[in-house]
Formats: structure tokens, sequence, C-alpha cells
């Protein structure tokens, strides 16, 4: 990688300093370029952010929004943590993803084959949700979807189809899609029924059929204010950087060949912009914005929306969960409840807590709940939950708790797939990043969102910077399925 001398003068402003805006500013600042990120929270990350709060004896704990999975084919947020841990060692390996449902039954994803088509091959073989009678119901064309997953021929025929209607399509006996497929879908903080099934397909390949590192994925040691947040930012101050948190981007506008960023603490001037927030964000900054874009394009951010609140609950208990329970577990058909997890078996912090009050730091997690979230109902739910598979829950008292309702996660419909906006704007200097972006291979989640901010650094700032100076690597799982070369002739209809 090359560096500009900073006598060049060049600089960018980034809305937003959750994964996408960090990524972008890390990707400009090691290029010479001087940087301001403007974050409307107090802390870095975005969703996957932290902040300190207190537990009822006044001890600090670090707060956030949700457990995050890193998986081994996120490969750019890696590239990104690699800046401040070069070898990750403040991420460790589970044992395994296990999926707990009703009556006992349970799915594991360990010591799987990472190639395909042997993990399908392996799973099907395995899982005591699917009986060899099963398979001859089985819809075998919608299945092979998932092998023949392409960028292009996918969307155009599934596109229009919500996932529901392609988990139907399937025809899996009834336990096998609740243990198999219902989790993962609600993995991704969209309602089956409201979620594009191109896009559920996509994350079939990117996570499981087309990804070769296997599903099992790895935790943060530590809580992510100290293990990366942090740390990222005295990287990036270390290289000219200004984070500036509590300041929101109001809008933007044209200055003679480069850019007015005006925010609620002041105007920002800058010869490129990245807008990194969530998708609410974007669009109050583009509708105060005229100089952003053609009518085409802004229609196109006017269309994004987000989908249904998710819920996040932890509690402090004063008993440990029974030794040998998995650090997460998925869950499925047991009301609202998506997922459990043991943060003392996770961060060392929560670990601590758990030593010195022989106790459990638990997490609930409800996605894509009912809106308005009727708060009292939906914790009884997710109690009911936990108690079910983890009845030695059932007596603990619960010294402290943090129930957190957010609804910003983007939403993925049918039918709109083709209008979602990627990096680039129809605008010289200007780009977008985020997890709600088009992107040109496979990714989701925090992983779209590293591999976005450093596709919109290059883009935003790409034809100011000197030909020598390369630009990120950005790499993904292979683009298309294993069957995808081999189907030739016209696109069939969804459903045809």
């Amino acid at each position: 990688m090359t560096r500009v001398d900073r006598e060049a003068g060049k600089s960018a402003v980034i809305a937003g300093g959750g994964i996408a805006g960090v990524a972008a500013a890390v990707a400009l600042a090691e290029r010479g370029v001087t940087v301001t990120i403007a974050e409307r929270e107090s802390f870095l990350g975005g969703r996957a952010g932290a902040w300190i709060e207190r537990l009822p004896d006044g001890e600090p704990f670090e707060m956030e929004r949700g457990f995050h999975a890193f998986f081994r084919q996120y490969y750019n947020l890696r590239a990104l943590l690699r800046r401040v841990d070069p070898f990750l060692s403040r991420l460790a390996a589970v044992a395994d993803y296990p999926i707990l449902g009703p009556d006992g039954a349970a799915e594991s994803f360990a010591d799987l084959p990472t190639a395909p088509p042997w993990n399908v091959a392996a799973l099907v073989k395995r899982t005591p949700s699917l009986r060899l009678a099963d398979l001859p119901k089985v819809d075998k064309r919608a299945v092979l979807a998932m092998l023949a997953y392409d960028p292009e021929r996918t969307y155009a025929r599934w596109g229009n189809t919500s996932a529901r209607a392609y988990l139907d399509a399937l025809r899996f006996p009834p336990r096998a899609r609740r243990m198999l497929f219902d989790v993962f879908a609600h993995s991704f903080f969209n309602p089956e029924a409201e979620m594009s099934a191109g896009e559920l397909l996509m994350m079939f390949h990117f996570y499981f059929i087309g990804n070769r590192e296997g599903l099992v994925f790895d935790v943060a040691t530590r809580p992510f204010f100290t293990a990366f947040w942090d740390p990222l930012r005295r990287y990036l101050e270390r290289r000219g950087a200004r984070i500036v948190l509590g300041r929101e981007v109001r809008a933007v506008s044209a200055r003679g060949g480069a850019w007015r960023v005006d925010t609620d603490g002041g105007a920002i001037d800058a010869d490129a912009v990245v807008l990194a927030t969530h998708v609410p964000g974007l669009q109050r900054i583009v509708d105060a914005s005229p100089d952003l874009g053609d009518a085409a394009w802004r229609r196109d951010v006017a269309s994004l929306s987000v989908t249904r609140p998710f819920a996040v609950w932890r509690l402090w208990l004063d008993r440990p969960t029974r030794a040998g329970r998995a650090p997460f577990a998925g869950t499925t058909g047991l009301g609202a409840l998506d997922n459990i997890s043991l943060y003392h078996l996770i961060e060392d912090e929560s670990r601590a807590f758990a030593d010195r009050h022989g106790g459990a730091v638990v997490e609930l997690h409800a996605y894509a709940v009912s809106d308005p979230v009727d708060d009292e109902a939906l914790r009884s739910d997710l109690l009911a939950g936990l108690h079910a598979l983890y009845p030695e829950t059932r007596g603990a008292r619960v010294l402290h708790e943090r129930f957190l309702v957010h609804r910003d996660c983007p939403a993925f419909p049918p039918g709109e797939d083709h209008n979602r906006p990627g990096v680039s704007a129809p605008v010289p200097g200007v780009a977008l990043a985020g997890d709600f972006v088009s992107l040109p291979f496979p990714s989701a989640l925090m992983e779209r969102a590293a591999a976005s901010g450093f596709l919109a650094a290059h883009r935003a700032m790409g034809h100011m910077l000197p030909g020598d100076v390369a630009p990120e690597r950005i790499p993904s799982v292979p683009p298309r399925g294993i069957l995808a070369r081999r189907r030739r002739g016209p696109i069939r209809p969804a459903g045809g």
C-alpha cells in the first residue's frame, strides 16, 4: 500500500462511526487522507458498539446491543480488526453452534465438513429432524436453488418471492424446517413473510453452502469497547483522524468541486464524503441535500426501510447455569426467544462477575418482534423460553438487568432488490456504506458493513488519489454456487 503525502491536502468526512464508517476511515487515513468521523452517538461501533454503564453497587460494565458472532468468512471485518489485534487474540472459537427447540429437540453444526456439497450432505445425513422417508417429499428444484446461487439469476427468479414462500416451497417436514431453516432466517432480523427469498438464498450461500470456513464462529473475549473500538479510535487518531462523538450530520452540499457537511455542531468542508449512517439517518441527510444524486437514485434511497424491532435482555443472575452449556445457542419454537448467550462463558468482564457472585450473566434476544412492543409481555415470553431450555435458571434471583429495544436494522423486502443502492453515488466524491447497501459479491451483517466501508473509501476518494495508491483488497466467498456454472437457458419465473 502506497501512502499519500499529507501535503496533497485531501480530506474526507465520514457520517457515522459504526463498522462501515470506521472501515472507510481506516482505509482513507492509511492512505494519507485527513479524516473526520461525525458520529451522533457517544460511542463508536454502531450496532456492534459498547458503552459504559454501572451495576447497582456502582461497578462499571460495558453494555452492548446484543451478541455478535465473528464468522471465519468475515474476511473484511477481520482485516479491520487486525489493525489493532494482528493475531485476532481477542477472539476465541466456540466449539459448537447448537440449535435448541421444544421437547429436547437439538441440532449441532460442530465438526461438519467445510467444503460444499459435503457439508450439506453431512448435515442432512446426521440431522435428527429429517428421516429418509421425508426426502422424497422435498421439492428438489427449490433445494437446488441453494446450490445454484447466482448474483443475477437468483435475484431475478426469487427476488419477488418472500422467504416464507420459498421455505414453504421446500416442503420440509415442520420439525426440520423449524430446526434447520427458521432459526437461520430469523438471524437477519427480518420476518420470513417480509424478506426477499433472493436475499435469503444469498445468505444461505454466504454462511453455509458457499462458505469453506464452516458454520462455527468466534466470539470476542472482551467487551467490544475494550477489545476493538477504543484501540481503533487510537489507531485512527495516530494517523491524523478526528473523531467527533455526539455530532450528527444533517446535510451535504456541493462547494466548488468539494463538499460542505453540515452537522448539529457546525460545518466541515471536505473533498469526499462517505455516508455510513443507518437507513433513517441516510434518508434524512439525502432528503435535506438536493446536491446528492439524481431523482432515480434519491427514489432508491427513499425506498429503503427498516425491519421490525429487536430486543436484547441481559440478566445478571445469582446462580450459575449448568456446566456444559454452550456459550451461544439458537432457539426455535419457544415464543419470541431467538437465542441465548451466556456472557460469563464468553467475555472476561462477565466471567469476573460470575466468579464473584457465584452466578451467571445471561442475554436473551428476540428478532423481528411485533411493533409496538409490549415490554412486559415480551419479557415474560423470553423468560419462559429460558426456563424451559435452561431449567436451572428458574429459581435464580435477578441481581441486575438491562432491557433494550431498537428498530434500526435494514429491511430486505421482496421486490426491492433491484432498487437497492450500491456503494457508488451518482455524484463524484460521495459514497454509501453500511449493511443495507447492495454489493457485487455475497456478504451480510457486520461483514457487509466492513466490506462496504472499504469499498466506499475507494469510490469516494479514488478519483482524487494518485494511481499508485492501491485500494483495499476486498475478498469474499465464491460469488456463485457449485451448480450455478452448469445452469443454462432462460431464467424461469419464481415458483415456475
